[in-house]
């Protein structure tokens, strides 16, 4: 494995709060502060794979900057086509954001006076039924819908077909909510919140599946998000900000029975966010040739370090 840092991906020195990278691995987007007001930065994924395409002045590395959003940018997530990029933020507003094929290059002005840009995506719908930042969204598997999460203690549920159709409001945490993951099969969404608990939603009512405290119970002050991932195969979803032992960890909760048996222990300080790799590897064992299926989980915490954690399994629900 290899970490890489581009010094180059810079808001201007400006705070950045969220990456995503797209599904053709082709670009990524940066959301966070700008200069006077909230940033978008669409970034070219060639220099950071290639050092000698970070080196080539003829390749582009900031494909486009946006600065639509009045204040600043908690979340940037692509859709899982790639066709667009959701922005929330602190002026309570989501952005969808689509390429422009009729754009050419432009300047967009930087640290360093006009920088170049390479694309032009225009924001085709804006989003408005928070009454507070928004600080976290995830599309649907499908792309059928958009959930977004704020500090005014709801989730929106976006028609991702007919934006800016509302599909419904999920009520029920009591403190500011920081996180949204959808089920990689598509029947729950887990939410997670301030008031010290994850909760599980059923995709065909709406309703409550269920509501996990016992790992939170003792997690002390607050942190900014609360970024929780379900792994690929859909068997677990990971959390953020647990205790076991007075210890930060990130709660494993397992699908069946919604277990909470296991944990990532290591961080010194609380967990902030998680992220699961999409993919499924698979390895050859050494000892029976037979082949192990497993997936890479990374897990930030605010001891400013990174984990990266690999979990086996065996079947899919």
């Amino acid at each position: 494995m290899k970490l890489v840092k581009p010094s180059w991906v810079s808001h201007d020195g400006k705070p950045i709060f969220s990456i995503d990278i797209h599904s053709d691995g082709s670009r990524f987007a940066t959301g966070g502060q700008g200069e006077s007001s909230g940033k978008v930065v669409i970034w070219n994924m060639a220099p950071v794979r290639n050092e000698e395409d970070e080196k080539n002045e003829n390749v582009p590395k900031m494909l486009c900057s946006m600065d639509n959003h009045l204040a600043c940018v908690n979340c940037v997530r692509w859709s899982k086509c790639g066709k667009y990029l959701a922005s929330g933020g602190d002026d309570k507003l989501i952005m969808i954001w689509q390429f422009s094929k009729s754009g050419g290059g432009s300047s967009a002005f930087g640290s360093g006076g006009k920088v170049e840009t390479f694309e032009q995506w225009r924001c085709v719908h804006t989003l408005r039924g928070h009454s507070g930042d928004v600080l976290d969204l995830a599309w649907s598997p499908q792309d059928t819908w958009l959930a977004t999460c704020s500090v005014d203690n709801t989730v929106v549920i976006w028609n991702a077909c007919k934006f800016p159709e509302i599909v419904t409001v999920l009520r029920g945490h009591n403190g500011l909510v920081k996180g949204v993951a959808w089920d990689p099969v598509g029947r729950y969404l887990a939410t997670q919140s301030d008031d010290k608990s994850l909760r599980v939603w059923r995709t065909s009512d709406w309703r409550q599946e269920t509501c996990i405290t016992e790992p939170f119970a003792e997690s002390g002050g607050t942190t900014l998000v609360l970024r929780l991932s379900w792994s690929p195969d859909g068997c677990c979803v990971v959390s953020a900000h647990a205790t076991n032992n007075s210890g930060p960890t990130a709660q494993i909760i397992e699908r069946e029975g919604w277990k909470t048996n296991l944990d990532f222990v290591g961080h010194r300080k609380a967990i902030t966010c998680t992220r699961f790799n999409q993919c499924i590897f698979s390895k050859t064992l050494k000892k029976d040739g037979k082949t192990q299926q497993y997936a890479c989980c990374a897990v930030g915490s605010r001891d400013k370090s990174l984990s990266v954690w690999v979990r086996t399994f065996t079947s899919i629900p």
